[in-house]
């Protein structure tokens, strides 16, 4: 994903959230309506969300440090995950709570009544903007692949959250029309709560399942089967100084900085200069296959059969202890 195209998408939800956002405030103050209360709610959760994600996005450029030397990319993942925790307790769980209240004490509109159905309406608007200003930047990035699966494996966060912000959004808001429209046609309050209990169900859905999403991505991805096949095809197409690859591992350090680690089986009888000049050609080829390989390892080994399984990854991220014998990492 361009980084362009999600603080595009991040900045247009951000609009709309707090043009919302506030809407609802004036309605929920006229009426008391909790769905406008939750609703209301629930647009400032979204709008510090983008604030947080748009901090994230900055904070993740900062230059690497010999204390974080593969840089602050995954700050992006860390304010990804905290926007799932505060859409879970701030949206969410008040939303729940206000509907309990709610629907323990119904209280019918008695004054401004339609005010809460014009405002839904607007809403319904302005978030369909934003929805469609994700969606149409996903699309740019997702290619064949579904929706469900480019949220679940995209490696930038900011467009998936985005996109389920705004889904449970129009969702939400739909709720809260018919929670709201129940109550002033029936003068009962109690569908104005159970409208606020339905919002604060899917919210509640939707940050759990951004914050399974988002751990995997703290907790470190590799490439995408699609991916490795490049990267592996990269460093076997040589002319035949690479006899084979004999473990492999990838890992992203942020959503544009992939890791590549490998130990690469070589003629016994190369010389150290082909064998470098050999390594500098597949690190080339492998940035041009896939150019978000920025960091990559590359050992030359003698292959043998019992070096043949994977190393533990701590070897691996450390370069193994053979690395010394056998051959420099670049």
């Amino acid at each position: 994903m361009s980084a362009e195209g999600g603080v595009k998408a991040i900045v247009a939800a951000l609009i709309a959230n707090l043009g919302i956002a506030l809407t609802k405030l004036v309605a929920w103050l006229l009426t008391g309506s909790s769905s406008m209360l939750a609703e209301s709610i629930h647009s400032l959760a979204d709008s510090g969300n983008q604030l947080l994600l748009l901090i994230g996005g900055r904070r993740s450029k900062k230059p690497a440090t010999p204390e974080h030397p593969f840089g602050y990319g995954r700050e992006r993942y860390i304010y990804a995950f905290i926007v799932s925790i505060v859409l879970f307790s701030v949206g969410g769980l008040f939303a729940l709570y206000e509907g309990y209240h709610k629907i323990r004490e119904p209280e019918a509109f008695h004054s401004w009544q339609w005010v809460p159905v014009a405002v839904l309406l607007v809403a319904i608007a302005l978030e369909s903007y934003s929805f469609t200003t994700a969606f149409r930047e996903t699309n740019k990035t997702r290619g064949s692949s579904s929706l469900i699966t480019f949220i679940r494996r995209a490696k930038a966060p900011e467009l998936p959250v985005v996109l389920l912000e705004d889904t449970a959004a129009l969702l939400g808001l739909v709720f809260a029309l018919f929670g709201v429209s129940l109550t002033l046609l029936t003068g009962n309050g109690i569908w104005d709560g159970v409208g606020t209990i339905m919002i604060g169900v899917l919210l509640v859905l939707v940050a759990v399942f951004l914050a399974i999403e988002t751990q995997s991505l703290l907790l470190g991805e590799g490439a995408n089967p699609e991916d490795i096949r490049r990267i592996e095809a990269a460093i076997l197409s040589d002319g035949g100084t690479v006899e084979h690859i004999i473990h492999m591992k990838t890992l992203y350090l942020g959503p544009d900085e992939l890791l590549v680690a490998a130990k690469i089986a070589v003629h016994h009888d190369d010389t150290a200069a082909t064998v470098a000049d050999a390594i500098d050609a597949a690190e080339s080829r492998i940035r041009k296959a896939v150019p978000v390989a920025r960091v990559i390892y590359l050992e030359p080994d003698i292959y043998h059969a019992n070096k043949a399984k994977p190393e533990p990854a701590e070897a691996v991220a450390s370069g193994g202890e053979e690395g010394a014998a056998h051959g420099a990492a670049h």
